[in-house]
Parts: structure tokens; C-alpha cells; sequence
């Protein structure tokens, strides 16, 4: 077993950047709500989003994902990081207790298993959820700032998570 204080260290610091606060920067209003509405408080958070989730919340536009590329190069870092880097899934859905290979299996799913109605379907392809472990990441209110997600698609996703025992976040 080899030890090496400077990679631990290093790694240490990296933790801490990731920690940081987004409202730590200089943000335009707009920004910062958007990035509080979708629930993203630190730099970390930012890491384990990709750029389509952020344009396709309400109001989040080509500017403001400008903004948070540059504040992101400043320590470094970019969207989607974590995702590419291969982050645990445990850190991605957020799950306190170990998964067993069939909760695993679940989430794993495709979202196409669900048969959506079409908006629905269109709605998961522009927020870039494809499989249930997704899906269930989410809260109904990142869904509903969707364009064209409405309350009848809500109730629909809703229903279908439901025959597999799962809820969207918050729920």
C-alpha cells in the first residue's frame, strides 16, 4: 500500500474547493436564483450538473451559463465534471444507506420503460434525464420550470414512478 501526504493533500483542497458557496461570487440576480431554484448551493453541485439541465430551467439562458463557465475556470473546475470523472453514484441520487443490486438495477432503467406521453418524453430528453436514477434526482419543481412540463405531466411521472415504488425528490 503506498501513502502519499501530498496526494492527500491535494485532495483535501480540492474537497474544500468544492464546498465553496456559489453566493460566495459575484452572481447576476438571475443567476443566483436560477442556480437556487434548481437547488445548486456550492461549487460541487455545479460539477455534477451539465450545461443542457442549466438552459433548460426556466429563465437560464446563453448569458448566464457564460457567467458560471467563468466563475467555474476561476478555481479550475468545469460543468459536468463530476459526471465525466465518473462520480459515485451514491453522490449523484444522494442515497444515505447502500443500494443493493436490484435498487441499482431500478434506477438504472431507462425513462423510455416509463411510456411518458410525448411532452412528457420531450420534456425528460431536454432536461437530459434518461434513466430513473434521474429522474428521481429531481424535485417536481425542477421539472415543472421545464417548458411545457405542466401539472397533468407531473401526475403522469408521478403515477409511473410509483408502480416501481419510487418518488421524485422531496416527495
Amino acid at each position: 500500500m503506498y501513502y502519499s501526504p501530498e496526494e492527500e493533500h491535494a485532495l483535501s483542497r480540492f474537497s474544500q474547493v468544492l464546498e465553496i458557496p456559489v453566493t460566495d461570487f459575484e452572481l447576476s440576480v438571475r443567476s443566483r436564483n436560477c442556480l437556487k431554484k434548481m437547488n445548486i448551493r456550492t461549487l460541487g453541485d455545479l460539477t455534477r450538473v451539465d450545461e443542457q439541465s442549466l438552459l433548460s430551467s426556466k429563465n437560464f439562458g446563453e448569458t448566464s451559463l457564460q457567467e458560471i463557465r467563468e466563475m467555474l475556470s476561476t478555481k479550475g473546475l468545469r460543468l459536468g465534471q463530476s459526471l465525466e470523472e465518473g462520480a459515485p453514484s451514491e453522490m449523484r441520487y444522494r442515497h444515505q444507506q447502500p443500494m443493493s443490486e436490484q435498487e441499482k438495477a431500478v434506477l438504472g432503467k431507462p425513462v423510455s420503460e416509463l411510456n411518458l406521453s410525448v411532452r412528457a418524453r420531450k420534456c425528460m430528453n431536454r432536461l437530459g434525464i434518461n434513466s430513473l436514477g434521474d429522474l428521481v434526482n429531481r424535485s417536481a419543481d425542477e421539472l415543472l420550470e421545464s417548458k411545457n412540463f405542466g401539472m397533468t405531466s407531473l401526475n403522469e411521472v408521478r403515477e409511473k414512478l410509483a408502480t416501481y415504488g419510487l418518488s421524485l425528490r422531496g416527495d
